[in-house]
């Protein structure tokens, strides 16, 4: 059936009830639920029961069930490098390095490369880089706004480029969607892998924050920044300091992806699953952990366990998210939301603005909702299905749907990543949105601008 407007409505709403409820979860049944009851000729009963055993039929389908074990097992592996002590004795091998690099530059420097090199999870990136180097920073005259600027530019975008983590799993799950329902063709990890150089405002903003160390860049209200007083420490003596309990699991897991990906590719890397290459690359680091930590007594037999699940549990909301995020877009396929968007633009706008115009509404969805991963569950559906429609470069469209969202989530005051960055650098929160906000937007800018080039040559 042709659903005309309402095909665009369902989404619409989505994107409304993210904005007022600020509930990701919320907000993708109620735009579920709207779909549904919309293909089941507007029978509540009939669309509760499709709801419901939609959820169900998710299961069935072995990518999505590996999908969504991997997000949760990926909040097992965070839990495990905390409890275990890993994070805290890679922080106090750190330290103790610290006389190499004990200048402002040096201490902007660690901020930055501790952001690049924990690309696990973006809240960890910003907890560890604001809390190793704000001592550093206050010491060496570094204002706690810079600071923040720094952990929070180097935390969604470089979990967007090293997707080997729970960003991988949602965007990876998204694009298999489009698959599955025949909306795009191709391998889910190889056009992720592809979209990764156009993913302009996450290098734009790794770019930019570089510069701003280096060169000393201070612009807008970073100018009237001032240093927090120091106070140092008392001595302490740390004799369990080392990088490798934190790093190993972190090679062992980026390793076992590609070697996942050319087995299950019989020799082709390119041709192997992303679900299940990720899925045993977990697996496979969660049991290298298993041996490794309690086999040197970071952790009992009984402590790792306790610690795994409840790092499962913290990573529930996430699986929801995930989920409900698969199941809208099927229901947004079916509506035929993406033919009813090419046949209202053909003709009235260039399929080569159509980039620029995703990135743009991303960027808008993300900035009022606060969340990149409530505007991905939203946007990627949508962008993929218009993008096959009007032949587009697929791997562009997925990248102008990621650099929209984390874009609008760096600007918007209420994104959970700019609090933590706050919190974490010891900066006041709105200090810290009005000093960020110019940089935000000189990467938004020349991002958009990219877009609309890419745009014009790929077309």
């Amino acid at each position: 059936m042709d659903y005309g407007l309402l095909s665009l409505a369902i989404p619409l709403l989505t994107i409304v009830l993210a904005i007022i409820t600020k509930d990701v979860i919320v907000s993708l049944m109620g735009g579920i639920f709207a779909g549904l009851l919309v293909l089941n000729g507007y029978n509540p009963l009939s669309a509760f029961v499709a709801l419901f055993d939609g959820i169900i039929a998710l299961f069935a389908e072995g990518w999505i069930a590996k999908t969504l074990l991997f997000s949760l097992m990926i909040g097992a592996l965070i839990k495990l490098l905390s409890d275990s002590g890993s994070v805290h004795s890679f922080v106090a091998w750190l330290s103790q390095k610290a006389n190499a690099i004990d200048s402002p530059k040096g201490a902007m420097l660690l901020a930055y490369v501790l952001g690049v090199v924990i690309f696990i999870e973006s809240s960890i990136t910003s907890l560890v880089a604001g809390t190793v180097a704000k001592p550093l920073c206050d010491k060496n005259g570094v204002s706690r706004e810079k600071l923040a600027y720094i952990c929070d530019s180097t935390s969604a975008p470089i979990c967007s480029l090293i997707p080997l983590n729970a960003w991988g799993a949602l965007l990876l799950g998204l694009i298999v969607t489009a698959i599955e329902g025949n909306v795009i063709q191709g391998d889910g990890v190889s056009l992720l892998i592809a979209s990764l150089p156009y993913n302009f405002y996450a290098l734009f903003t790794i770019a930019i924050v570089l510069g701003v160390i280096l060169f000393n860049l201070d612009i807008g209200a970073m100018k009237q920044t001032t240093p927090h007083p120091y106070k140092a420490p008392p001595k302490e003596q740390t004799t369990n300091a080392s990088p490798f309990a934190m790093l190993l699991p972190l090679v062992v897991m980026v390793l076992a992806v590609p070697f996942g990906l050319y087995l299950t590719g019989d020799g082709d890397i390119f041709k192997g699953s992303g679900s299940t290459s990720v899925y045993y690359a977990i697996i496979v680091t969660l049991l290298f952990m298993y041996v490794y930590y309690v086999g040197s007594k970071r952790l009992t037999h009984k402590a790792y366990f306790k610690s795994f699940f409840e790092g499962l549990g913290e990573m529930i909301p996430v699986m929801l998210i995930l989920m409900f995020a698969i199941f809208i877009g099927k229901v947004i396929g079916d509506l035929g939301t993406a033919h009813f968007l090419s046949t209202l633009l053909s003709g009235n706008i260039s399929p080569a603005l159509v980039p620029l115009l995703i990135f743009v509404v991303a960027s808008i969805t993300a900035f009022s909702t606060g969340t990149s991963w409530g505007t991905f569950s939203i946007m990627m559906p949508i962008a993929l299905a218009l993008g096959a429609t009007m032949d587009l470069h697929i791997p562009l469209v997925i990248a102008a749907v990621i650099s929209g969202g984390i874009f609008g989530d760096h600007a918007s005051p209420i994104s959970d990543t700019t609090i933590i960055s706050s919190l974490a650098s010891g900066c006041n929160h709105v200090a810290h949105v009005r000093t960020q906000l110019p940089y935000a937007l000189m990467g938004g800018v020349l991002a958009g601008v990219a877009f609309l080039v890419a745009g014009w040559v790929m077309v």
